[in-house]
């Protein structure tokens, strides 16, 4: 997968530095401009995440912020504010420019970092459609289709077979699949896993043999 490119915006060249060095060791590709200017000259279409202080010379985070948003190539890019001004009306302002997280200073590199990882997954694009060969499950529309052909599932015959193949290979124990799969409120044994499986396996037709029995384990999707 490739990595995630940020842009950190601060005219601050140590706090620059010290966010650099911890995102690349986070796994991230991070560059670093000390104004609006010079971060609007590197093409900041190319990122997938600004870092942006509020108050620096010339265009503010704020103005930088809502020029990005008034253009659809710059739209959607996913913007952190990391400043100094903390008053709750600054915070709004940014949130109201569209910020999707606002760090006040002085932070911990950590805790900005976590912050990081949380915007980024948050936005990722949820996969809906899984797929083994000619078996597609539609999380979505909630349709399993075997080789093209519709095939009707019971909830928890969909649920079961939703989580085994989107973690293929994962042994999941009788009492895992009824801690997920279940709901709270129902009373089940592990004899209603087994006979669910049994019932999955025979609508599945040809990927019956997908659903391994590990005994003393449980089942998996191999």
């Amino acid at each position: 997968m490739d990595k995630k490119r940020i842009l950190i915006v601060d005219d601050e060249q140590d706090l620059c530095e010290i966010l650099q060095f911890n995102l690349m060791a986070a796994g991230y590709e991070a560059d670093v401009a000390y104004s609006a200017e010079e971060a609007i000259s590197r093409g900041i279409g190319q990122y997938d995440l600004l870092m942006l202080d509020v108050m620096m010379p010339g265009q503010s985070g704020f103005e930088l912020a809502e020029r990005l948003r008034a253009m659809p190539q710059t739209s959607q890019i996913l913007i952190i504010f990391i400043t100094a001004k903390d008053t709750e009306d600054d915070t709004l302002r940014g949130f109201g420019l569209g910020a999707d997280d606002y760090v006040t200073k002085p932070f911990s590199v950590r805790e900005v970092v976590a912050r990081v990882n949380a915007v980024l997954k948050r936005n990722q694009p949820t996969t809906t459609l899984l797929q083994y060969e000619g078996l597609v499950v539609d999380q979505n529309s909630k349709t399993v289709t075997i080789d093209n052909n519709a095939v009707e599932f019971t909830r928890t015959e969909f649920e079961l077979l939703a989580l085994m193949l989107s973690c293929r290979g994962r042994v999941f124990s009788r009492q895992e699949l009824i801690d997920i799969v279940w709901p709270d409120d129902v009373i089940v044994t592990e004899r209603s896993v087994d006979v669910n499986i049994t019932r999955l396996r025979k609508k599945l037709g040809s990927y019956a043999a997908c659903i391994l029995t590990r005994q003393g384990f449980g089942y998996c999707f191999k």
